[in-house]
């Protein structure tokens, strides 16, 4: 253990943990009661969707290209409508039904992207701004106001255990956490890691980059519809504009985790703890009564303060980790 805390020492990882208890400690004091049991739930039904957002948006940073992904909050907003104006009145908004058809959804627009950005050569950003404004309007057409009415298992999701103190919503966030943990055993994750690093050398070594990029926006897909279904946890309704929000916040989490933006580096707990850190943010601010219409500036300032420490932070930790290979 100490040999790991030494290793972690002065990483980007190690920062944005040491931001999130300091924010954690900053709420604690201005509202004790936050982690009272009776507001537990509430609080991390609120905190759900932003952290699955930002775990989708990893996998296509850590491939390389520059590949920040747009479409994750419209995808999120889709999967809310879907299950609400779609299937639920179609009478498939069963829990299994529902969500393997959400699941098969959030994957194959992920896979989509994927596709034209691997195999049609173009750049992430155009092709995931293309899917931003396709998601959003799809959702207006297919539900033009918002909804009332989610799924039983919805509302089920909602609630918690022991007298509160484990929300159920917290299986989504352990359902994708299981999928990342899957890939690391198969080695998917340390490929997608080698093709965001050097696509060259990747193929040079074997890899099929074209199929290992796909994979990675398939995953965020897939875990964007983990998202989608956090998100109707939360608003416990369908709602065609909501999901738009989560995607400055989803990609300021990555930055804020220490995930180089330039792909080929990066962990899943970096967004994981980045979302933590954006979501006291934001309760922060709200226990000191200061307007919520400044979280979207809040957002920005800390996606360029997250970009400039991240970068200087790596290279002395490559660096640092040279200097011992050498000794």
């Amino acid at each position: 253990m100490p040999d790991v805390l030494t290793r972690l020492k002065g990483t980007p990882l190690s920062v944005v943990a040491g931001v999130a208890a300091v924010l954690l400690v900053g709420n604690l004091v201005l509202t004790p009661d936050m982690f009272a049991p009776a507001q537990l739930p509430s609080l991390v039904n609120l905190m759900i969707p932003s952290v699955l957002a930002a775990m989708a948006s990893a996998p296509s940073v850590m491939a390389g290209r520059g590949g920040l992904d747009l479409s994750i909050g419209p995808l999120l907003g889709f999967v809310n409508v879907l299950l609400v104006g779609v299937l639920l009145p179609h009478q498939l908004g069963g829990p299994v039904a529902a969500i393997s058809i959400l699941l098969l959804v959030g994957a194959t627009v992920g896979l989509l992207s994927g596709v034209v950005v691997a195999y049609g050569r173009v750049q992430p950003v155009v092709v995931t701004l293309g899917g931003y404004l396709v998601l959003t309007g799809y959702s207006l057409v297919v539900m033009p106001q918002p909804v009332g009415g989610v799924p039983v298992w919805v509302r089920w999701l909602s609630g918690s255990w022991l007298a509160g103190l484990a929300p159920r919503s917290l299986l989504l966030v352990l359902a994708a956490a299981g999928v990342w943990v899957l890939l690391i055993r198969l080695g998917a994750a340390s490929t997608i890691l080698a093709v965001g690093s050097d696509d060259r050398a990747a193929f040079t070594s074997g890899l099929n980059v074209e199929r290992t990029r796909c994979l990675a926006y398939a995953l965020g897909g897939l875990l964007a519809a983990l998202g989608g279904i956090g998100l109707s946890v939360l608003i416990q309704s369908g709602d065609p504009t909501v999901g738009r929000q989560y995607t400055l916040a989803a990609i300021a989490a990555v930055a804020l985790g220490g995930n180089q933006l330039a792909g080929g580096a990066g962990t899943m707990t970096g967004p994981v703890l980045g979302a933590l850190s954006l979501f006291l943010i934001q309760t922060l601010l709200s226990a000191m009564h200061v307007s919520s219409l400044w979280i979207q500036i809040v957002y920005g300032v800390v996606l360029l303060v997250a970009l400039v420490l991240n970068t200087k932070l790596a290279v002395r930790f490559a660096a640092r980790t040279q200097a011992g290979a050498a000794a």
